[in-house]
């Protein structure tokens, strides 16, 4: 599983989790792991041509208000990004992401 590390890097103490962002291949889902391997959410996915739909995002109630749902998108679009895909964003949560976010509407497919 590919990872991308997302997290606050101004160097202020925070009490947000540092979040390691993982392609789990065959669960088609990007998975946000904090530090002690425990799994703290995962946004779904089907890819084909290209093309990565995102379906569905989740964090449990216990990670809910740590920032878990926003860094598990920004580290699934930037590996979208870096293999050189575009996005489609069926999933509520990942559309009103990318509207927050104008640096990532690049990614959008036609």
């Amino acid at each position: 599983m590919a990872g991308t590390a997302v997290g606050h890097h101004d160097g202020s103490m925070t009490d947000q989790p540092n979040v390691d962002v993982r392609d789990d291949v065959e669960r088609q889902a990007f998975v946000a792991v904090l530090d002690d391997g425990t799994e703290a959410g995962f946004a779904a996915y089907r890819r084909a041509d290209g093309v990565v739909t995102f379906t569905h995002t989740e964090v449990p109630d216990e990670f809910e208000g740590q920032g878990i749902g926003s860094r598990l998108v920004a580290g699934a679009l930037q590996q979208v990004r870096d293999d050189g895909d575009r996005v489609v964003a069926r999933c509520p949560f990942v559309h009103a992401y990318i509207e927050r976010h104008p640096e990532h509407q690049d990614l959008l497919a036609a």
